[in-house]
């Protein structure tokens, strides 16, 4: 067997930009056409959907809320990766949530937990979010 020659000097830096320039332009490439019911008939792909930062809120503080009134989490606000301000909502969600649980059952529980997580987050986020500290 030969020895291979070394590859040409700037080489290596060309392929650290190239693989991932060529990998973004299949990918865009791959999700520029329309395949279905709307192929071919000039049907515009779906527009790309973020979450806000109310939903992504309502989300997490109804996940913790369900663990802790389950009793499966020591209510650590960290380890949630929760912020303060979530934390107090999911609080409210969970005392809340307990009290419709003695009374109405599990289901209406689950319900409560997600209507009081989306009205917690809404207002939390109308006022403009997070305080100035990150844990806010």
């Amino acid at each position: 067997m030969g020895t291979q020659a070394a590859p040409p000097r700037g080489a290596t830096a060309l392929r650290s930009w190239l693989l991932p320039l060529c990998l973004a332009g299949a990918l865009t490439a791959g999700c520029g056409g329309v395949s279905g019911a709307g192929a071919g008939h000039g049907a515009a792909p779906p527009s790309p959907r973020t979450t806000s930062p109310e939903e992504l809120c309502a989300r997490i503080v109804a996940h913790w809320s369900r663990a802790v009134l389950d009793g499966d989490t020591y209510g650590d606000y960290q380890s949630m990766g929760l912020s303060n301000g979530q934390y107090e909502i999911l609080r409210r969600v969970v005392a809340t949530a307990r009290t419709v649980k003695r009374r109405e059952g599990a289901a209406a529980a689950e319900a409560s937990i997600d209507r009081g997580a989306r009205a917690g987050c809404a207002d939390r986020y109308r006022r403009g979010g997070a305080g100035k500290g990150p844990w806010q």
